[in-house]
């Protein structure tokens, strides 16, 4: 089956800034992949040129099999969140979102239900009759939001679709995004990268226009290979090298590194590891798997 999304040598210049510089990236169906880079990256650019917004100067788009971007072909099949979304202000919430449910092409009683599914996955049913203007900052994110899952999209591209929420309807949406895994594919752009960690299996890196590094969130950040033991005291390198010979071993600033072989089970290398330390009398303060999908990204850039 082809992929979601491939992009292939894309590059788009806004004058003398080079936004994109041949980027190649592949998505595969059914996942909820994260866009990560710091701000001049591209990131909003890609959605731009994914969503048919903008045009490339060079390289190929293919959306879910079907070549770039087309009203026609892709109609109510790739939606869209901008990261700047605004909204009718003098529209209540359900008309807005029943007229675009209606551009989708559905029917005028099928719309209003989908629209009022939509309002109930983001928590604002209670809101389907105000005006956009009377809502808050964050509730006009969560509309922009509904709209992005009207009727059955398999490809729904999310701009800081968390941006101006409160901590707990930033987990509702995150457990939103996670539900759909399998359903759709989405593609979260997001500077908060301790959120893309929680929420998505896999991981596009972006610096100046380029990927950089790509792949499923647990090869990223090698939750099934990597420990780290953060101890009280001084680990007994050479026995723990005899306990697990095929394991690599670096000291780090907290304790200890371990690095195992591909395909090894983690909670096998915790065992041999521990009770090393434990019969050498070292304390154990923690145990961290991976690491984590910031740092990554800093290796990834200095790299």
């Amino acid at each position: 089956m082809s992929p979601a999304l491939r992009i292939s040598g894309v590059t788009k210049a806004y004058g003398k800034i080079q936004a994109l510089r041949g980027l190649d990236s592949e998505i595969a169906r059914g996942v909820v992949g994260g866009l990560v880079g710091p701000i001049g990256a591209g990131k909003t650019t890609t959605f731009g040129i994914v969503g048919g917004v903008l045009g490339q100067d060079s390289g190929e788009v293919s959306l879910l099999g079907a070549g770039p971007f087309d009203a026609a072909v892709h109609r109510g099949r790739v939606t869209l969140l901008p990261q700047d979304c605004e909204l009718n202000p003098h529209t209540s919430v359900r008309d807005l979102l029943v007229f675009y449910a209606r551009l989708q092409g559905a029917g005028r009683t099928e719309a209003r239900q989908d629209a009022d599914r939509c309002l109930e996955l983001v928590d604002l049913s209670d809101r389907a009759g105000m005006r956009i203007k009377q809502l808050s900052h964050g509730m006009r994110r969560r509309v922009a939001v509904a709209q992005a899952f009207l009727g059955s999209p398999e490809l729904v591209l999310l701009d800081e679709p968390t941006s101006g929420l409160d901590p707990a309807q930033v987990i509702r949406l995150r457990d939103l995004f996670r539900e759909q895994r399998g359903k759709r594919t989405l593609i979260i752009s997001s500077h908060v990268l301790s959120e893309l960690e929680a929420t998505c299996d896999y991981v596009v890196m972006m610096e100046q226009g380029r990927c950089v590094l790509s792949g499923t969130m647990e090869e990223i950040t090698k939750v099934g290979e990597r420990v780290e033991f953060v101890l009280a005291g001084n680990a007994p390198i050479e026995a723990i090298q005899r306990a697990v010979p095929e394991a690599v071993l670096a000291v780090s600033d907290d304790g200890l590194v371990v690095t195992g072989q591909p395909g090894t089970p983690v909670h096998e290398l915790n065992a041999k590891v521990l009770r090393v330390l434990l019969d050498a009398g070292v304390g154990v303060q923690e145990i961290r798997r991976g690491q984590s999908l910031e740092q990554r990204w800093l290796d990834a850039r200095e790299g």
